[in-house]
């Protein structure tokens, strides 16, 4: 079964940290590009940060030198380490796995809350 399962999700004070994973399954990892997208109450989604199957990162300008994108296709897993975290980081964030020859893959979401 196809899958992808996010995990490490929840509520921080600002300035804090959170590391996001995202469990894939089902397919071959390391030849689709991973990435993290977000939606906020009464927003579009938007591209976080994404990674492709050689390694090379880009991020969203809001979020460029507080999180960082990895991959470890041993594990089949995708991470976001979100550090100096902001209230506006609030969002469902979802893990996207993207080939060029198969339909995107998504995964359920998970919550993180920015808040004192």
């Amino acid at each position: 079964q196809v899958q992808l399962v996010e995990s490490g999700g929840g509520l921080v004070q600002p300035g804090g940290s959170l590391r996001l994973s995202c469990a894939a399954s089902g397919f071959t990892f390391s030849r689709y590009a991973m990435s993290w997208y977000r939606q906020a109450p009464g927003k579009e989604r938007e591209l976080v940060a994404r990674i492709i199957s050689g390694g090379n990162t880009n991020y969203a300008d809001s979020v460029k030198g507080r999180f960082t994108i990895s991959r470890d296709n041993a594990k089949n897993t995708v991470y976001l380490q979100m550090n100096s975290l902001k209230p506006e980081d609030t969002a469902v964030y979802y893990c996207n796995a993207a080939s060029s020859v198969y339909s995107p893959i998504w995964g359920q979401g998970t919550q993180v809350t920015v808040s004192s």
